[in-house]
């Protein structure tokens, strides 16, 4: 199995040349690292080589690493009913700079790039229609985001005397407090039933 992914590594890397810029076979899947101008080229190499055939489009899913300059992996998943192989695709970005949109050549990239965008606030140029998909339309902040509050910014609630939803921020009516449930490691403020025995 590894010779194969090896072999398959190896023949896509000369094909593509400088647009690949690290591969890995971990766990029996191949991935590999793309720079995001060449995207659009990798993907459509990859569905249409005859050695290659990744016709099955999976997914398109974020990472959020905010202590890197580029804070941003795309992570592309493809199938090749085919070859019976599963590959990987990464592309680093960052807040500002957009991954061209995979949405011509897979049409249901469209979707994924959406929650992509919505959930982390990455940019994917040429995408026809590059709006939020799972937030509500006043959301802001990018919730799968590293350093989005756990809170979130706003809560949401319907108000019976202005018969609609209202947004407002976030507040917690119950102060933060110590639980004791009996922890080992904690102990407690209290003697414990026969402790009082025990000498001190």
């Amino acid at each position: 199995m590894s010779a194969e992914l090896q072999a398959l590594s190896d023949h896509i890397a000369s094909s593509l040349g400088e647009a690949v810029t690290a591969r890995d076979i971990a766990y029996g899947d191949l991935t590999l690292v793309v720079r995001g101008q060449d995207i659009v080229r990798a993907v459509t190499f990859l569905r249409d080589d005859p050695q290659c055939r990744f016709v099955s489009f999976v997914d398109i899913c974020g990472a959020d690493y905010p202590g890197r300059e580029k804070r941003f992996d795309v992570v592309y998943h493809f199938l090749s009913p085919y070859l019976n192989q599963r590959i990987r695709l990464k592309v680093e970005t960052d807040e500002v700079t957009p991954v061209p949109s995979l949405s011509g050549v897979f049409p249901a990239a469209n979707w994924f790039e959406r929650e992509a965008y919505d959930l982390y606030g990455i940019l994917f140029s040429g995408h026809p229609d590059l709006r939020r998909l799972l937030t509500d339309y006043g959301f802001e902040g990018f919730p799968l985001r590293k350093d989005f509050p756990l809170t979130g910014f706003v809560e949401v609630r319907y108000d019976e005397g202005q018969g609609r939803v209202v947004y407002e921020p976030v507040k917690l009516n119950q102060e933060f407090r110590n639980f004791d449930f009996l922890s080992p490691w904690e102990g407690t403020d209290y003697v414990l039933p026969g402790d009082e025995k025990a000498k001190a």
